[in-house]
């Protein structure tokens, strides 16, 4: 088969690779370690139901790795498909004259971390002066960083901290996962986590947690196991951990 002969999309792509070895996506999704969901969304370039373009672009590396075959062309195809210039090749951005940068979403991002940590801050100086005082109202607009809301996959019991014991926290990867972790002192590490992978982090009082792979990391808190987040290719946003204990238990 010639390269004039197969498709233009990613996609078919693929697809026509792995018939042409004869191949199957149960066989990729176990050398790979990439779900058959998330490989069947990649043969149909259904790319708005995966992860980030960095893990489209691993799943597609790893899905011609196993079938012997470089992944250059299917790579190029992808950035053709989304638009996306070769990093040698990308021009230098343009001269910006007018505040074109407000629907930015690198501004966007920039904006919310920035209120995120100043309504966290807030709340770590009232917890200093008054212990026995409920966390302080956000006004309307701001992300309330006191209670964020978990997956509804998850459903891990509260653990109440003692005295000023640190919180230790520890994440083993087993599938390609990307992660965000955020500790109190309000410094956040992302990573993406190959299989295999051990990170581990220590806080004050509590973790803030983003997960693109809720089923590729198992997690201990304090030397304890937690149940499992979620399935694999479910996105955990704002996980906190430990959660509060619940009023009058």
């Amino acid at each position: 088969m010639t390269e004039q002969d197969l498709p233009q999309s990613v996609g078919g792509y693929l697809r026509a690779l792995k018939e042409a070895k004869q191949g199957s996506l149960e066989e990729i999704a176990r050398a790979t370690r990439v779900g058959v969901y998330q490989l069947e969304a990649l043969e149909s370039d259904r790319f708005s139901e995966l992860p980030a373009p960095v893990f489209v672009k691993g799943f597609i590396r790893a899905y011609c790795h196993h079938l012997g075959e470089p992944a250059d062309e299917a790579l190029r195809r992808y950035r053709s498909l989304t638009a996306e210039p070769p990093a040698a090749d990308r021009p230098p951005p343009p001269r910006r004259t007018g505040p074109t940068w407000i629907g930015s979403q690198v501004f966007i991002s920039c904006a919310l971390l920035v209120v995120f940590g100043a309504g966290l801050l807030a709340v770590n100086v009232a917890f200093k002066r008054e212990p026995k005082a409920g966390p302080p109202q956000v006004s309307a607009g701001r992300i309330e960083p006191s209670s964020p809301t978990p997956s509804p996959l998850v459903s891990i019991p509260p653990v109440a901290s003692e005295g000023p014991a640190p919180q230790r926290l520890l994440v083993k990867a087993i599938e390609p996962t990307w992660i965000r972790v955020q500790t109190d002192d309000l410094r956040a590490q992302q990573e993406l986590l190959a299989p295999g992978t051990t990170r581990e982090w220590t806080a004050e009082r509590r973790f803030l947690l983003t997960v693109g792979n809720a089923g590729g990391i198992e997690i201990e808190l304090n030397g304890r196991p937690m149940p499992r987040l979620g399935e694999s290719g479910a996105v955990i946003r704002q996980l906190e951990l430990p959660q509060a204990a619940a009023a009058g238990s």
